[in-house]
């Protein structure tokens, strides 16, 4: 397994196929203006499995597809079976809106997914329609039935929480998890992006000490869950008798850096080193400019090396110029 200069086994890389989406969240995007990458500049599906054979190489084992909307990409199905066809990858997850899983779920199952993450920030439809805009409530629900009739569980909801937007919607997420072997994971507000992107984080950001309180005080005490794995960035908790878990994942107010385990490739072919700083190492040039598996595998171990040990979002101020959709989560 890859080891980091600060002895951390990096093994979990999530591949971003598209920075276009479907939904314009406040948070993340801006409903005009936006630029995305043309056709030729995102990886193919090739490309993306020879990453993937590379980083097998080195020693990763988890892959997380991302997007952007993932399953905007005409050839997901095909990324997913080529992911998989690969000897040596383990667990194959994805993070979606949802709202295409009802057509696409049973063929990414049979390509080779294991997993789905949906993304849900509230339960109320007009307020999904603030939050998220083009996001719609009922199709984000079968969406998530989709998910479940076809075995891509546990269905884990990411709920961003926004002050002014859903925070008060907390709790109906929440209850969700009392009948139903959900994970709901609440996660604060970053600033990505710059300018206004990063300010209107700021200015909306609710820590989940806030929103564990919320949860304990409208439901009840919430029982801490032990770790599954000591780099999960999620804290987990259960309600008394509860069949699913809540989560809290605090990038701003717990940093986890310390376990981090994770490498990013964003749509146009960089690996990302943190989240939320702003070292990329390009690969999409090495591949393109002749270079093989060999030259990926050098890529990606270098990468590792350099990887840091943390953030600096305690200083108050955007780490990344690039937006969430443009990073892949």
């Amino acid at each position: 397994m890859p080891r980091d200069a600060f002895d951390r086994t990096i093994d979990y890389l999530r591949i971003s196929v598209m920075d276009r989406c479907n939904f314009r969240c406040t948070y993340c995007m801006p409903l005009e203006g936006l630029r995305f990458l043309p056709t030729e500049e995102l990886l193919t599906a090739r490309e993306i499995q020879t990453v993937v054979e590379a980083a097998v190489d080195v020693g990763f084992r988890k892959f997380r597809i991302t997007g952007g909307e993932p399953t905007l990409r005409r050839d997901l199905v095909e990324i997913v079976g080529r992911i998989r066809s690969v000897s040596g990858v383990g667990e194959i997850a994805m993070t979606t809106n949802g709202v295409l899983l009802p057509e696409l779920a049973a063929p990414l199952v049979e390509a080779g997914l294991d997993r789905v993450n949906i993304h849900l920030d509230t339960l109320d439809p007009q307020r999904l329609r603030q939050v998220m805009r083009l996001g719609d409530l009922d199709r984000i629900r079968s969406g998530i039935e989709a998910a479940e009739s076809n075995g891509l569980t546990p269905i884990k909801l990411n709920t961003v929480v926004v002050r002014g937007g859903n925070d008060e919607d907390v709790s109906g997420l929440a209850r969700l998890t009392i009948d139903r072997g959900w994970h709901v994971r609440f996660i604060e507000l970053m600033p990505l992006g710059g300018g206004e992107n990063a300010d209107y984080a700021r200015d909306h950001y609710v820590s989940n000490d806030e929103v564990k309180a919320r949860l304990e005080s409208e439901i009840g005490p919430l029982l801490e869950v032990p770790p599954t794995h000591p780099s999960d960035e999620s804290r987990n908790h259960r309600f008394a008798g509860a069949d699913g878990v809540v989560g809290f994942i605090s990038p701003v107010s717990a940093p986890f850096c310390g376990a981090c385990n994770r490498m990013r490739l964003s749509a146009d072919g960089r690996f990302l080193l943190c989240l939320l700083r702003e070292d990329e190492r390009d690969v999409r040039g090495a591949l393109r400019g002749g270079g093989g598996i060999e030259v990926v595998r050098e890529a990606l171990r270098k990468a590792v090396a350099a990887k840091p040990i943390g953030h600096e979002l305690s200083e108050g101020r955007s780490i990344r110029t690039r937006r969430m959709h443009q990073v892949g989560g």
